[in-house]
């Protein structure tokens, strides 16, 4: 159901007087129309049982026009404004239209104006021509038209989605349009298409925006002129909050103390993981075109962090220098919520070529579940993790990614380093 735009009036004032004002106007030509009426002799031609939409073609503005859409809910009459450029009629100056148009469940979309033009239904000596009031709107449809009830009433024309036709009245006789069923049906799968991939679109978008707000709360717990800095170890210290009652920092200093062992305080301590316990290898599909991407280049500021970040991966035997890669990508620069900058690798191409983990992700809210009765949560930044895990040989060249200082590949797994992107 589409309501809106001009129909009726194009603003308060005048649909509130239309809606008082009461027609005693009689045409005594229509009295002589014919009677309209469907029979079994309608359904020739119709594929039953069917569910379809009335869907026909049309003449307007001397085109012929498919993907014409009958829509008795709809309160105006819409062209969208592919079909308007495909016409060579995009350039025709528009009525301004001020009242935005509304869909069934409340989207809003604000159309680009309105345009008059010839709308020829029928055929032979049945054919009618009214001039009839088009909307404009720019937005993706498996239609081109969509004729509402204002061009129908004009056409005085019945429509039968059941019989697949449209009858008028011409000339003391009843002419006819027959709906087009394959296109009808083609029309509605490539509709429920895209409302699918708009769908999932904007639900990543939404998980997206709350991972964003999640990070952003999670570095703000405490703020750093609310820490302390405490000695855990000789050249090695933590920020604990300043607030933290006493009882509890010892706690937490004799834990950390005792496992001290269990954290690296920079790359180089990061002890790896032998091959017989762990690898990582990739799974190209056999036959899967290796891909090299074009060099992207960045701006002075962003190249000298990523000269720093691989200076340090080097320096930790995280990657190595490499000549001639089979599968070659570009960095990326991604943003963290404290302000300082992550390297990435667009390992997109990877991703098509690599078959889907089907290892099942465990339910956040059972892991939230899980926490009950605990008084305190700790949350772990296990920063740069997966780099202990070393790469297969065999693949190391595959995980390849070019910069201004060179060309290089991952000799351990990047995955953290590659949120999302990773193969």
């Amino acid at each position: 159901m589409i309501s809106g735009g001009s129909t009726d009036g194009d603003s308060n004032r005048a649909r509130k007087a239309r809606g008082r004002r009461v027609c005693l106007e009689v045409d005594g030509r229509r009295q002589n129309e014919p009677i309209i009426s469907f029979g079994p002799e309608d359904l020739r031609e119709v594929s039953l049982p069917h569910n379809d939409a009335l869907v026909i073609q049309a003449r307007v503005a001397n085109y012929d026009v498919l993907r014409v859409f009958v829509d008795n809910g709809s309160s105006i009459n819409v062209i969208f404004k592919e079909a308007l450029v495909q016409m060579d009629l995009h350039e025709y100056p528009l009525e301004s239209v001020e009242t935005a148009l509304f869909g069934f469940a409340g989207h809003v979309v604000y159309p680009e104006g309105e345009i008059t033009l010839p709308l020829t239904l029928g055929s032979g000596n049945l054919r009618k021509t009214v001039m009839t009031v088009f909307t404009v709107v720019d937005a993706p449809s498996s239609y081109n038209i969509i004729l509402g009830r204002p061009a129908m009433n004009e056409m005085r024309a019945v429509a039968s989605t059941y019989h697949q036709k449209i009858k008028f009245p011409i000339r003391g006789q009843v002419g006819e349009v027959k709906g087009d069923q394959p296109s009808s049906r083609k029309c509605y799968g490539e509709t429920v298409r895209v409302d699918q991939k708009r769908v999932r679109r904007e639900d990543r978008g939404k998980v997206a925006q709350e991972v964003r707000e999640i990070e952003e709360k999670e570095v703000n717990f405490v703020a750093e002129d609310e820490q302390v800095l405490v000695e855990v170890e000789p050249g090695k210290s933590i920020r604990v909050a300043r607030d933290l009652e006493d009882s509890t920092r010892v706690k937490l200093l004799s834990c950390l103390k005792t496992n001290i062992f269990v954290f690296a305080w920079s790359q180089q301590e990061l002890m790896g993981i032998s091959p017989k316990v762990a690898e990582h290898k990739l799974n190209i599909i056999p036959g899967s075109r290796p891909v090299k991407q074009k060099k992207r280049h960045s701006g002075p500021e962003k190249n000298k962090i990523i000269e720093e970040q691989v200076k340090e991966m080097l320096k930790a035997g995280h990657i190595r220098e490499v000549q001639f890669p089979t599968w070659l990508s570009n960095v990326v620069l991604v943003p963290k919520a404290t302000g300082k900058w992550r390297m990435c690798v667009n390992f997109r191409d990877h991703n098509k070529a690599c078959p889907k983990y089907c290892y099942p992700l465990p339910r956040i809210d059972q892991l939230v579940d899980s926490t009950s009765g605990f008084e305190l949560l700790n949350f772990m930044d296990a920063y740069q993790g997966y780099h202990q895990i070393p790469m297969a040989r065999e693949d190391q060249d595959k995980a390849s990614f070019i910069t201004s200082e060179g060309t290089f590949c991952y000799v351990v797994d990047d995955a953290p380093e590659c949120p999302g992107s990773g193969p």
